[in-house]
C-alpha cells in the first residue's frame, strides 16, 4: 500500500432504513495502526454507518447505501460479511453471536478449525480430516492471552458471565490472520471497569502491530484514553472530528447531544429523604446462575428506597435479581411486606408487584418480532388485566387498541425512543431504544418494586442521564422502591440513597452512595473492616 494511503476511507455515504433517513453525506478515513473512536447518541447512525461497512445483509435488504468505501484506495462493495472478512475487516457486535453449547475455544476457531491428516484422506478426501484439538486450544489461548484475560478456553459459553463472553468475541476476531480493521460496537458496555482497562490495553497493543481500530463507546473516558481522534455523528450527520489530545469528555458530549451535558455523583447530597419501612428483605439467598452465583446475601431495602448492587462482573450481583424474579433456581428466604413469597416461580413475584428489567434485553426483555405497543404493554395485559375491555362480568374479554396506542405513544415521548411508530417491530430499534422499551415495559405495570439491571448498557450519555432522571422520578413521583444493578459505580452513586457491594456472592458490605468511592473500591475486593463497618442496616444512608 502507498505510503500515506488510508486503510480506510468512507466517502459521501447516506441510508434510508425503515422510511427514516438515518445517514446523511457520512464521510470520514482511517490509517494503519490508528484508532478511531465513533460516538454519538442513540440513533445517530453509528451501528448502521458499521452495518454498511461489513456488509451486513440488513443493508441490502432494505435497498443498499449511497456513498463509496475504498480498502488501500481502491473503491470495494461488500454484498455480505464474508467480503467484509476476505478484506481484512472484522467486527464484533453489540449483541453477541456466539454458540451457548460450544466452548470458547470452538467458539473463536468457529469455521476456521485446525484439521490434521490421517490416511483415510488418501481415500476419502479432505472430509475425512479431523479436528487437531491441540492446536485449536494453543491458537485460543494465544488470542486470549494477547487480550490478557483469565478466561479458561474449555468453558461453555452458557456457563460464563457476560463479560467473559465478550472477551471471547474480540479473541475470535484477534485470531483471524487477516484482520486489518477492527470494529467494536460497544465492547465495555458489558464489562466492569477493571476489564475494560485490560481490554483498552489490549487493543493499544494491537493497534501498535498495524491493525486500525474503530472504537464504539458511551464511556467517554474511554474513548480520550484509547483514541487517536473522534467522529462525532449526531442525527446522522458527521458535526466533529478531532484528536483526542485537544478535547475532553465534557466537551465530546456536548458535541453529541448538541447541549451542555452535567452529572455529578450524589446530586441530592444533603437533602434528606424519608423512605418507609423495610418491604423487601432477603434472608441467605443463594442463586444458581452461572457466572453469576449468589452464595449468601441477606439485606434489608426500604419502601420508596433506590438501592444499589455494585461490584466486579461475575461476583453475583446480577444474580440477585434474577433469582428473586425466578429466573433461575434459588433459595434461602424472600419477603415482601413481612410475607415471605414463593421462590423459582415468576407469576407470583409478578403477582407480588415486582417487575425486573434484565441485563438480557434481547434474551429476556423484548418480543423482537412484534411491535413496539405489544412490547410495552404485554405484560401489563397478562398479569394485571390492563388494557382489557370486559362484557357480562369478564365472560367476554378483547384488548383496547386505543387505550395499547395512547400508552405506547406516551411512553415513545417520555423516554424520548426513537422510532417509526408504535407498531415498528422491536428488532428494528438500536440497543439503546430496546432499552428504553424494557424500561417502559416495566413502567407500564407500576411495580410496587422494581428491579433494573445495567439500566443504560449501550446508551449513550444525554440518553443515559434521560433515563436515570426517569427512574429519579418515577421513584419519587409514585414511590416505587427501585433496586438497581450497574457495573458503573458513579452511575449508582449518582441515584441510589445506598448501594450493597457483591463479592464472590456475599454482600461485602453497604455504604450511603455519598461514602468516597475508595470506599466503595475496597468493598469490591473484599476488603471488610479496613476503615469500614460491617454492613450498614437498613437506613444508614440518605432515607
Amino acid at each position: 500500500m502507498p505510503e500515506g494511503v488510508p486503510l480506510l476511507k468512507m466517502e459521501n455515504i447516506g441510508k434510508e432504513f425503515f422510511g427514516n433517513r438515518v445517514l446523511y453525506d457520512v464521510s470520514f478515513s482511517l490509517m494503519p495502526g490508528e484508532i478511531m473512536g465513533l460516538v454519538g447518541e442513540n440513533g445517530a447512525g453509528k451501528s448502521t454507518l458499521m452495518n454498511i461497512l461489513f456488509g451486513m445483509s440488513v443493508i441490502q435488504e432494505t435497498g443498499g447505501y449511497e456513498g463509496k468505501i475504498f480498502i488501500d484506495g481502491e473503491e470495494k462493495t461488500f454484498k455480505d460479511p464474508f467480503d467484509a472478512l476476505e478484506a481484512g475487516i472484522g467486527m464484533v457486535h453489540q449483541e453477541f453471536s456466539l454458540i451457548p453449547g460450544f466452548t470458547a475455544t470452538e467458539n473463536i476457531l468457529l469455521n476456521r478449525e485446525s484439521m490434521k491428516y490421517n490416511p483415510l484422506v488418501e481415500v476419502f478426501g479432505d472430509r475425512f480430516k479431523t479436528l487437531d484439538r491441540q492446536d485449536m486450544q494453543k491458537r485460543a489461548e494465544k488470542a486470549i492471552d494477547t487480550l490478557g484475560v483469565a478466561l479458561d478456553p474449555d468453558t461453555l459459553i452458557s456457563e460464563m458471565p457476560v463479560g467473559h463472553k465478550q472477551f471471547t468475541e474480540i479473541a475470535r476476531e484477534i485470531d483471524r490472520q487477516k484482520t486489518r480493521l477492527l470494529v467494536l460496537d460497544e465492547p465495555t458496555a458489558v464489562l466492569a471497569e477493571s476489564e475494560a482497562t485490560v481490554l483498552i490495553d489490549a487493543l493499544k497493543k494491537l493497534a501498535a502491530q498495524g491493525i486500525a481500530i474503530i472504537f464504539i463507546s458511551h464511556r467517554l473516558q474511554e474513548i480520550i484514553d484509547l483514541c487517536d481522534k473522534i467522529v462525532v455523528l449526531r442525527d446522522g450527520r458527521v458535526i466533529q472530528e478531532a484528536r483526542t489530545e485537544n478535547t475532553n469528555v465534557r466537551q465530546i458530549a456536548s458535541w453529541m447531544v448538541g447541549r451542555q451535558i452535567s452529572g455529578e455523583a450524589c446530586p441530592d447530597e444533603g437533602k434528606e429523604r424519608t423512605c418507609g419501612d423495610v418491604i423487601l428483605k432477603t434472608e441467605h439467598l443463594w442463586v444458581d446462575m452461572p457466572g453469576e452465583t449468589v452464595r449468601d446475601v441477606s439485606i434489608e431495602v426500604r419502601r420508596g428506597e433506590i438501592f444499589g448492587l455494585g461490584g466486579l462482573a461475575g461476583q453475583g450481583k446480577v444474580g440477585i435479581p434474577n433469582g428473586i424474579m425466578g429466573l433461575y433456581i434459588s433459595g434461602g428466604k424472600v419477603f415482601v411486606r413481612g410475607k415471605e413469597i414463593k421462590l423459582n416461580d415468576p407469576a407470583a413475584s409478578l403477582n407480588e408487584g415486582m417487575a425486573f428489567v434484565s441485563e438480557d434485553r434481547r434474551g429476556v426483555g423484548l418480543l423482537l418480532d412484534e411491535g413496539i405497543d405489544w412490547n410495552i404493554t404485554f405484560t401489563a395485559m397478562q398479569i394485571q388485566e390492563k388494557f382489557i375491555k370486559k362484557l357480562f362480568g369478564g365472560l367476554i374479554k378483547w384488548r383496547d387498541d386505543k387505550a395499547v396506542t395512547k400508552c405506547t405513544e406516551d411512553f415513545i415521548k417520555a423516554l424520548e425512543i426513537r422510532c417509526t411508530g408504535p407498531k415498528q417491530r422491536a428488532v428494528e430499534l438500536s440497543g439503546g431504544n430496546q432499552q428504553k422499551v424494557c424500561l417502559a415495559k416495566a413502567f407500564a405495570v407500576a411495580p410496587e418494586i422494581l428491579f433494573v439491571s445495567e439500566p443504560t448498557r449501550g446508551i449513550d450519555v444525554g440518553a443515559k442521564k434521560l433515563v436515570l432522571d426517569t427512574l429519579r422520578r418515577v421513584n419519587e413521583e409514585s414511590g416505587t422502591t427501585i433496586i438497581m444493578t450497574s457495573s458503573e459505580l458513579e452511575e449508582l452513586r449518582s441515584v441510589c440513597d445506598r448501594i450493597a457491594i457483591i463479592n464472590e456472592g456475599r454482600v461485602s458490605g453497604i455504604l450511603p452512595a455519598c461514602s468516597p468511592a475508595e470506599e466503595f473500591g475496597l468493598l469490591m475486593l473484599g476488603h471488610v473492616g479496613e476503615g469500614l463497618a460491617e454492613p450498614v442496616p437498613a437506613g444508614n444512608g440518605r432515607c
